[in-house]
């Protein structure tokens, strides 16, 4: 029993142990080590301490962020969100308007276009892939763009679209819910693809 080794906590060295000092923490084989060994554990927890510290107030600046943020920038997010979903939703399609497949840009070509009807900005029937030239170069191509969405969606929902309609006014609650909503499309049409 005498010649009985122990582990040191600090070193990972193996002693006699009868020649370490056994504390609450574990056996040490020193007096030196023993206090080595409780810097450590305390300057541990200080860094977590200091870790929780800084996730609180990084959560806190995120929240004032927000707090700040004007209704334009939610009304932007939420276009890029709905624009990813119809571009998911038709990624199979070709443009709308003019029929092709090709490997250049796609956006969501609106066929009332937001300056027109900003009450159908986000109207999924409103809004169908659209290739860059047609979109861009071609003001929308509404001239190919209307006869496709017939046979797309149908004569009656065209002239919906066509006809007229409330005015569309979301606040930034109605922003923030539109914009966890096409997270959660995209998201699933990703996962789908």
């Amino acid at each position: 029993m005498a010649n009985k080794k122990k582990r040191c906590l600090f070193c990972k060295d193996y002693h006699i142990a009868e020649k370490g000092i056994k504390t609450p923490a574990g056996f040490f084989c020193s007096l030196e080590h023993a206090i080595k060994h409780s810097r450590a554990v305390q300057e541990r927890q200080r860094k977590r301490q200091q870790e929780r510290e800084d996730k609180e107030q990084r959560k806190k600046d995120r929240e004032r962020k927000q707090s700040l943020r004007p209704r334009s920038w939610y009304l932007k997010e939420a276009q890029k969100w709905f624009n990813k979903f119809i571009r998911l939703r038709d990624s199979h399609n070709p443009c709308i308007s003019c029929g092709r497949h090709h490997q250049g840009q796609y956006h969501a070509g609106h066929y009332k276009t937001v300056g027109a009807a900003p009450e159908l900005r986000f109207e999924e029937l409103n809004c169908h892939k659209q290739c860059a030239p047609c979109n861009n170069h071609l003001s929308g191509n509404i001239v190919n763009y209307r006869p496709n969405l017939i046979k797309k969606i149908g004569i009656a929902k065209v002239e919906w679209l066509e006809g007229s309609h409330e005015p569309l006014k979301l606040g930034i609650e109605d922003l923030k819910y539109l914009i966890a909503v096409y997270k959660v499309k995209c998201k699933s049409l990703e996962k789908e693809l």
